[in-house]
């Protein structure tokens, strides 16, 4: 594995920095007062500057208007840009857009593409992704009970649908639904795409997330559909291919996930180096003089360095070895890394004192809203039992001295 960067993406790291320091990271306080829809004005003028820098969509299939860069490159701008909840937004690489972006891209049809990718990838629409329900446990995503029925040439959906990320406003949404209940398990559901001004699709409320129920892109949303009817056209891949489609896209997503807790890590990590040097708690002596606050220092570098090197090595061998070979590594970045942002964005809010429970810094946010990362696209406790199920299989039949 190779650890240099390349002068090209040394340049596009510092051009990202330098915007985000510029003109992302000063804009949050508006982000943290205001509705997101709100905002959109001043994003999208934002987002017009990073196109004109080229910049623009870092992932995403350079025919379509992205800077087409691999894993091990979006993970060295990832970090860069999940230091503000901002970030990949402004630079066109936001979840779940991603996520539906990669899945149109390898198995769409030329018709989908033609209506949907460029304009994706280009930011003139956004998309969500319907997959977790209400009733049902997310840690089994065989089970399921939305159901796409034929009928002549159409499906008609029937079901309850929630944490459907950045519905509100949503051009239309990839649905998870049951079209073959008596085939096996792995090959009963589907992905559907749902314009979301069909007849049918009924978003009922943005769930309220921490207290805060948001708007637009940075909302979750509950939705039920009640006969839904879409044209058959719409099926993404074959028939029966809905789990093998979700790991397409959860695979990389869990990467570009942990590969954005990084950069928050390193975002709360500085805000906690500057808050010990600055903040005197007698005459002449700073919190940085405590030895509690200089342990939490040395654990937090050390395991904010750990976790990104996991992260790179992950990125590294999906790139060269495939998703399949990279499971281990997907579940161990997966709720490592996400421990990892849980015990830095608390030691960062604990030097800060009252000023971290307020909205003065962003680390309450942080606090509030990462807090999931150990939930969503597969709780700890499954990647962990995964895991370990592998490693035991391994040693199963051999002798150790």
């Amino acid at each position: 594995m190779d650890f240099n960067v390349s002068e090209r993406m040394q340049t596009v790291i510092e051009m990202m920095n330098e915007f985000m320091e510029k003109e992302v990271i000063p804009i949050e306080r508006e982000f943290f007062h205001h509705s997101f829809t709100d905002l959109y004005p001043v994003l999208n003028e934002k987002r017009e500057m990073v196109k004109k820098m080229e910049l623009w969509a870092p992932p995403h299939p350079e025919e379509y208007g992205g800077m087409g860069l691999d894993l091990m490159d979006f993970g060295l701008v990832s970090e860069a840009l999940g230091r503000s909840p901002l970030g990949h937004y402004v630079f066109g690489c936001q979840a779940p857009d991603a996520g539906n972006i990669e899945i149109l891209h390898l198995h769409g049809t030329d018709a989908q593409k033609r209506k949907y990718l460029q304009r994706l990838i280009g930011g003139e629409i956004r998309s969500c992704f319907s997959m977790t329900e209400v009733n049902m446990p997310g840690s089994n995503p065989t089970m399921l009970e939305t159901t796409a029925v034929k009928n002549g040439n159409d499906y008609v959906i029937n079901g309850q649908k929630w944490y459907t990320t950045a519905a509100d406003g949503a051009e239309f949404a990839i649905v998870m639904a049951v079209t073959d209940p008596q085939a096996p398990p792995l090959r009963q559901a589907s992905m559907i795409i749902v314009p979301c001004d069909t007849p049918g699709f009924n978003n009922v409320r943005n769930i309220s997330i921490m207290g805060h129920e948001g708007s637009g892109w940075h909302s979750h949303s509950e939705i039920i559909y009640q006969n839904c009817r879409v044209s058959q056209d719409n099926l993404l891949g074959s028939e029966g291919e809905g789990f093998v489609l979700a790991q397409d896209r959860l695979g990389p997503g869990r990467i570009h996930h942990c590969m954005r807790w990084i950069g928050i890590c390193q975002r709360a990590f500085e805000l906690m180096l500057s808050r010990a040097n600055n903040r005197y708690i007698a005459p002449g002596q700073l919190l940085s003089s405590r030895q509690i606050i200089q342990g939490w220092i040395a654990e937090s570098a050390a395991e904010i360095q750990a976790a990104r090197l996991m992260v790179l090595h992950a990125a590294w061998k999906m790139s060269h070895l495939g998703q399949k070979a990279t499971r281990t590594e997907i579940s161990l970045i997966k709720f490592f890394v996400a421990n990892v942002l849980q015990k830095v964005i608390d030691r960062a809010l604990q030097t800060h004192g009252g000023l971290g429970m307020s909205d003065d810094t962003i680390l309450s946010f942080f606090y509030r809203f990462e807090r999931a990362a150990r939930i969503y696209d597969g709780v700890d406790e499954v990647h962990k039992i995964a895991v370990a199920k592998r490693i035991l299989n391994e040693f199963e039949k051999r002798n150790v001295r």
